[in-house]
C-alpha cells in the first residue's frame, strides 16, 4: 500500500491567513515570533499550523516548505518560483 498523498494541490484551498503563517514560517520565525508578529495567540498561530499541515500533507516544517515552493505557494529568493504572466509588453 503506497502512503504517497494523491491529492490535487489545485484543489487544496489556503486561505489568506494561512499562506501569510507560510511565508512567516518561510522566513525562520517559530510559531510565538508568529503570533507576536500578527498580534494573535500561539495558540491560534500552532492551529493554522496543523491545519495547513494537514491540508497539505506535511509532516513537518520542513515539507511544508517543500510542498509550498513546488505548487507556488510561495518564493524564495528566485529560487524554484511560481510562473506569474508576464506583463502584456502593449499595456502601458
Amino acid at each position: 500500500m503506497s502512503s504517497v498523498d494523491t491529492t490535487d494541490p489545485l484543489d487544496i484551498s489556503l486561505s489568506a491567513r494561512e499562506i501569510e503563517i507560510i511565508q512567516l514560517v518561510a522566513e525562520g520565525l517559530t510559531n510565538q515570533e508568529i503570533a507576536d508578529r500578527l498580534t494573535i495567540s500561539k495558540r491560534t498561530v500552532d492551529n493554522h499550523v496543523s491545519n495547513v499541515f494537514t491540508k497539505t500533507g506535511s509532516k513537518n516544517r520542513v515539507a511544508l516548505l517543500n510542498w509550498s515552493m513546488d505548487n507556488g505557494k510561495i518564493c524564495r529568493d528566485g529560487f524554484n518560483c511560481c510562473a506569474l504572466p508576464d506583463a502584456d509588453p502593449h499595456e502601458p
